[in-house]
Parts: C-alpha cells; structure tokens; sequence
C-alpha cells in the first residue's frame, strides 16, 4: 500500500522513514528500491534522484540514526556541567544507545555492524563527530584544572580503549547474550578507571 505523500514531509525523508520500517521489519535483503518506491508511490527512478543505489539508502538509514546519536551527544557536550561529569554522560549514552539498538531494532544494528567492519563511510564520518566530542570535554576538563593529563594524546587513547567493548558496535554483537546488570557493571569500572585516570596524571 502506497504511503500517502506529505507536502510537509521531504521526499528523502519519506523514502528513508519507508527504507527503515521495511528494514525493521524484514531485514536488510528486503530492502529494495522497487520496494520503496512503490510504497512512496513513486516509480524507482524518482528514488535513484536521492539515493544513488541500493546501498546508499541502506546507508543513509543508518546516518539518521548514527545522526540522532550525535545529536544528543552534542546536547550534554554543551551542557553547563563540569567536564568530568559530561564525560561520563557522554560515554553512558554511546554505549546505551548502542545497547538499545541491539535489542530494539536488530536488523538495523546488523546493517551499522557491517558498515562498522567494512569502515564504509557512515562510520568513518561518525566516529570523527564522536571523537571530536568527546575530545572537547577533555580539552574542557584539562583547561578547567579537573583533568591533569601527563599526555592529553596518550589519555585520549585510554578513554577510547577503555570504553571500547561497550561502544564499538562490533564488540556490542559479541556481548549481546550478556546480562543488562553484567554490562551496566562493567560499564561503570570502566568509566570510573577513566575518571582516575584523567584527574590523577596517571598518563
């Protein structure tokens, strides 16, 4: 059944919101241009003016959704907080995001997955603005005296191996049988051992 087309709504917008629920629902090998342009209503064609191929628009579903993540991201760097504080903020909203779209929406994360281990660009562009964040509160806690870093590069590296298996989208799969209070546990040493590590010059 064809949606019903919203003057309100941009057209790309409308074709992803159809890619991402057929995506939902059925996996990514149902996803088609065909598919979802007969669902917009549209012949194909129309739908190769926004999105190249197949797997451009597989890709882009994944950007809106690696996009509200960064989104949020930004709202807590921002925020008026100690740097200290919205680093661990920062940090529990990756890996929680993550975690809930493994278990929310499994077909999507697998497509995040495979553009993860690939290193097509979706990722690369995301883990830039995620980086980009993160290092910002750090800069922010060295400048306010809250971290004292023997080595602000050495340090950044820390933060993001320590965090690691709860942010990186591949190592979230492997854990994905693990118990929601095992990962919440492991969570919070992992982000207490950065806090020390960054407010007692240990690197």
């Amino acid at each position: 059944m064809a949606l019903v087309p919203s003057s309100a709504e941009p057209v790309d917008s409308r074709l992803l919101a159809i890619a991402a629920d057929q995506l939902r629902r059925k996996g990514a090998r149902s996803v088609t241009v065909v598919g979802v342009a007969e669902a917009a209503g549209m012949t194909h064609a129309n739908v190769y003016r926004y999105f190249p191929s197949r797997a451009a628009l597989i890709d882009a579903v994944a950007a809106r959704w690696l996009k509200g993540l960064e989104a949020t991201l930004a709202e807590i760097a921002d925020a008026p907080d100690p740097a200290d504080d919205k680093l661990e903020r920062l940090l529990l909203a990756v890996a929680h995001a993550h975690r809930d779209l493994l278990v929310r929406d499994r077909h999507l994360f697998d497509v995040y997955v495979g553009a993860a281990e690939s290193s097509r660009a979706v990722v690369r562009k995301h883990r830039a603005r995620q980086r980009q964040l993160v290092d910002r509160v750090v800069d922010e806690g060295i400048a306010t005296g809250l971290f004292e870093p023997r080595d602000r590069e050495r340090a950044l590296g820390f933060v993001a191996d320590a965090v690691f298996r709860f942010t990186n989208p591949v190592a979230v799969r492997l854990d994905a049988d693990m118990p929601d209070d095992v990962v919440a546990s492991r969570l919070a040493a992992a982000i207490r051992a950065v806090q020390r590590v960054l407010t007692a010059g240990i690197l």
